[in-house]
């Protein structure tokens, strides 16, 4: 015996079981969802991890600004709270004994082909402090805006810790 939908029959099942069907649909992404897996710290011989080198991000940003209408020449340097910084994964293991409570923490290692390393699991970027931007345009206060609005996008910075100063015309 073959059961027939009917199109009014198949939308009362919809609505009756809508909020399981939509846990469902949300589960199955979830499981299809791809996981982050914690991968070792490169070595710094490999050249495949990536550092943060502030003289070419400033390079690059004066490049950057350089092109915006009536910015003229562009040159941008950049201050930092502090460097790069890693935090290593790390197991912690916690005891209860006559004296008290002790933790035990050890730093997780993989071995690879040459060795051990350590296993990164966060790394920070450094924070920008301040920032000046000196252009040969900055006697026009669009100019001056749009280079702050621009360093402010591309740093975090406010734009009361971002100044814009005009530049002489000489060549550097």
């Amino acid at each position: 015996m073959k059961v027939q939908w009917k199109p009014e029959q198949l939308w009362k099942l919809l609505d009756k079981y809508k909020y399981v069907l939509l846990v469902l649909a949300v589960g199955v992404l979830l499981l299809l969802w791809p996981a982050g897996k914690e991968e070792p710290a490169q070595s710094g011989a490999s050249g495949q991890e990536e550092q943060f080198d502030l003289a070419a991000l400033e390079e690059k940003l004066s490049q950057t600004l350089s092109q915006v209408e009536g910015a003229g020449r562009v040159t941008v340097t950049l201050t930092v709270k502090s460097g790069m910084e890693q935090v290593l994964a790390a197991d912690r293991t916690t005891s209860v004994t006559e004296r008290g409570n002790s933790v035990e923490e050890r730093t997780v290692v993989v071995n690879n082909g040459s060795g051990q390393e350590a296993v990164v699991r966060l790394e920070r970027y450094p924070v920008f402090q301040g920032a000046l931007v000196v252009s040969q345009g900055a006697d026009r206060a669009e100019v001056r805006l749009v280079l702050t609005q621009a360093v402010s996008a591309l740093t975090g910075l406010g734009a009361d810790r971002i100044t814009v100063c005009k530049g002489s015309g000489e060549p550097r």
